[in-house]
């Protein structure tokens, strides 16, 4: 009789430490994966607003409408429109089939590598808090580790 209740109350004997080490590894692994998560969502989307500034524009391009693609390149006193459209007008070439092949942050700025038309690429700047869009001054973000902290729009 002794042996019988000593063996039902010795049953429950570390079921508590069990438990909490279950709560704990699977609290573990929950912070671990939603940070994971989270980084891959930054890296994946870190620079969308800048893409899509610059598809904004494109878009506006192959529709035609230069007008609001030139205030959109947010020009400087010395890029009229009559350079603009030297430079994005048909005769310049086909628009249509852009796409963003490289897209790096650089400072308070992203550079954007697009291909368009036939075999044309352009490298764009876009300013990270205004979204100003313009020439990249520099086709790659400088290698000597010091960003450029501000670039003017429309600098080339």
């Amino acid at each position: 009789m002794g042996g019988a209740e000593m063996a039902g109350y010795l049953d429950q004997y570390g079921a508590a430490d069990a438990r909490r080490e279950k709560i704990i590894r699977r609290l573990v692994i929950s912070v671990v994966t939603i940070a994971v998560a989270a980084g891959v969502l930054m890296f994946v989307f870190h620079n969308y607003r800048q893409e899509r500034q610059v598809k904004k524009f494109f878009e506006l391009l192959a529709a035609h409408d230069y007008k609001d693609a030139h205030a959109m390149f947010n020009p400087g006193p010395g890029y009229p429109m009559s350079s603009f459209l030297r430079d994005w007008a048909p005769e310049a070439g086909e628009v249509n089939n852009f796409r963003i092949v490289k897209s790096r942050s650089c400072g308070s700025g992203v550079i954007l590598t697009v291909r368009y038309g036939k075999d044309r690429e352009q490298v764009l700047w876009v300013q990270r808090d205004d979204l100003s869009l313009g020439f990249s001054p520099f086709p790659a973000c400088p290698a000597n580790g010091h960003p450029p902290v501000s670039v003017p729009p429309g600098v080339q």
